[in-house]
């Protein structure tokens, strides 16, 4: 009975024709970023805005929103002390922390440029950001997360977009800097060839998926005049992107634009960080899915085609992959697919390869060093790409949900950098 059921849906219309999907959408979105970023690292990379004058340069208001990060805020904080720009503060809004992240500021406190807004109750992140924009004394307002360190030459390579009056956000390039381990190397490797590339390809098609809340430069009157940052969703960063751009306005990548950063070591915060960001993109993809039916905003039709192929490719992943499983345990062999290389996994994972190598190669300028973690794009195809779509898949139901009424929170886990 098991194996004819098996059978009878490894012979079904449906069956080959996610099959046919799983093996054709990462070569053919693979090519596709590779070809578009290309183009971007070309014609605009290089280029860049012209340089201004110091005294020509805006008042920029560096923010930093943290709760509980003892471990990590004052040497991060220093970092952004050190910025090679004339004209700057350093907001620290503090979310109700109850470690020692204030006292670990206190040694910077003689400098005039670090404010510290602090809040007794923890109210979660994109509120503490909302409380801390009518206290920002710039317009440009410069985002950093509590535990990244940014390159002296942040500001100065960001903020001249924002001399085009329609640029609302600018996202850098963020690095990871606790190289210390297997899972952290394929980080390295995945913000090069997958994030980093993704972004220059889509500047191409005219809209981004996110600006990174990591590293992004915002311009304060345009998140006021979207409602500022949302309690409600996971992932507010994304969020705030997407507001930004059904508002018509322009969101940009500035590769330049390096910043330092502390990613998870190990594979359950990693899992957890991980999660949060695909329920983040579920529940903003359900949101504004009213994009596909409003011509107005059809620059944003191809990121919210491609994400959600990436989820709907997550899900055959997991479920062919599950299916197989319980194939070759009944003893029927699976229909398409074999433990071996065949031609077309070699194919897939070849182009994988040639993603990662060309991604690696263009962030090489900024970062050197990740060159030397190129060899373990081979797990990539093996490893990441199972650990991923399963995230997604547990993530799926809140692309059906509505976001809820009270605000997220958020529970900062740092131990320097096991984080």
């Amino acid at each position: 009975m098991t194996e004819t059921l098996l059978l009878q849906i490894q012979q079904s219309t449906p069956y080959w024709v996610a099959l046919a999907f799983f093996a054709a959408y990462p070569i053919v979105t693979s090519i596709m970023w590779i070809i578009t970023a290309l183009i971007f690292r070309l014609r605009w990379e290089n280029a860049g805005p012209p340089p201004r004058p110091d005294a020509e340069l805006p008042f920029v208001t560096v923010l930093v929103p943290a709760f509980n990060e003892e471990a990590v805020i004052a040497r991060s904080v220093a970092a952004m002390l050190r910025l090679d720009y004339p004209a700057y503060e350093v907001l620290v809004v503090d979310d109700g922390s109850t470690d020692g992240t204030i006292a670990a500021l206190e040694p910077l406190r003689a400098d005039p440029r670090l404010r510290i807004a602090r809040k007794l109750v923890n109210e979660g992140k994109a509120l503490a950001l909302n409380d801390a924009l009518p206290l920002a004394r710039g317009e440009i307002l410069m985002g950093l997360d509590a535990d990244a360190e940014p390159d002296p030459q942040l500001l100065r390579h960001i903020v001249p977009h924002f001399d085009e009056p329609r640029v609302a956000a600018v996202t850098g390039n963020p690095r990871v800097r606790n190289t210390d381990n297997f899972l952290s190397r394929l980080q390295a490797v995945e913000f090069s060839s997958i994030i980093s590339l993704l972004r220059r390809a889509q500047r191409v098609w005219g809209r981004i998926t996110t600006v990174s809340g990591v590293v992004a430069a915002l311009r304060k009157s345009a998140v006021m005049d979207v409602g500022g940052f949302s309690p409600n969703m996971p992932t507010e960063d994304i969020e705030l992107t997407w507001k930004l751009q059904k508002r018509h306005y322009d969101v940009r990548y500035e590769p330049r634009a390096i910043v330092w950063m502390t990613v998870p070591l190990a594979w359950r915060a990693l899992y957890r960080q991980r999660l949060r960001w695909a329920r983040g993109l579920a529940q903003v993809l359900h949101k504004h899915s009213d994009v596909l039916v409003t011509w107005k905003s059809r620059r944003l039709w191809p990121v919210f085609i491609e994400s959600s192929l990436s989820i709907l490719w997550a899900i055959c992943f997991v479920a062919l992959t599950a299916l197989w499983t319980v194939s070759t345990l009944a003893g029927v062999p699976p229909v398409g697919a074999t433990p071996f290389p065949n031609l077309w996994g070699m194919a897939i994972a070849t182009i994988c390869l040639l993603q990662l190598t060309v991604g690696a190669l263009m962030d090489r300028r900024y970062d050197p060093g990740v060159m030397r973690f190129l060899p373990y794009a081979v797990w990539y195809p093996i490893v990441y790409w199972a650990f991923l779509a399963l995230t997604t898949v547990v993530a799926l139901p809140w692309l059906f949900k509505r976001p809820p009424q009270a605000s997220i929170r958020w529970h900062t886990a740092r131990v320097g950098k096991e984080a």
